[in-house]
């Protein structure tokens, strides 16, 4: 790997991902941190949508901790993505697992509806209700409508067809206008 393109202060493009991928699983810390940059609004979407909102920012950390020390277990660096989203899937369901004690306390009434006040609060309404939706469409919408991904970028970075991004984002969108009426 070229030594200067990881520490170049630039975003990585697609050609570079791999050779940040094959630097990293050697160690190399910088290449790391260069996929950092370009995976953490993916895995704070993923998470957004599974995890109460105020764990979200520790749990990203600890998504790119577990995967820089297993990040050479990775069989094909052109996976890198969808491995890395699996990673984050798997790191919400082990928090789920060792909080089953704790009940969260949530502002909703019997009929789901989220009682916040304020503009600020309509953002949180919102995400209530797509947490609420599928998985598939759930985490397709956070990525587009909050994290502000296009559609070929929650793609690539995914894991997933651009097709299936298309469709579970109609869908999403569709299912996420029925409910707000």
């Amino acid at each position: 790997m070229r030594t200067g393109m990881v520490t170049a202060g630039r975003v990585p493009d697609e050609g570079d991902v791999v050779l940040l991928v094959a630097a990293a699983r050697e160690g190399d810390r910088a290449a790391f941190g260069r996929l950092y940059e370009r995976y953490a609004r993916m895995v704070h979407g993923i998470l957004l949508g599974r995890v109460p909102v105020g764990e979200v920012e520790d749990l990203v950390q600890d998504v790119f901790v577990v995967a820089m020390r297993q990040v050479h277990t990775l069989r094909d660096v052109n996976c890198f993505g969808g491995w890395l989203a699996a990673v984050a899937r798997n790191r919400a369901n082990d928090y789920h697992r060792r909080s089953v004690e704790l009940v969260e306390f949530t502002e909703q009434g019997p009929e789901g509806a989220v009682r916040l006040g304020g503009e600020a609060d309509d953002g949180a309404a919102i995400l209530g209700v797509i947490r609420g939706l599928p998985e598939a469409y759930r985490e397709t919408l956070i990525l587009r409508l909050v994290e502000g991904m296009t559609g070929p970028e929650i793609a690539e970075r995914t894991g997933l067809t651009a097709g299936s991004v298309r469709v579970n984002l109609h869908r999403g969108m569709q299912m996420l206008r029925e409910k707000l009426g």
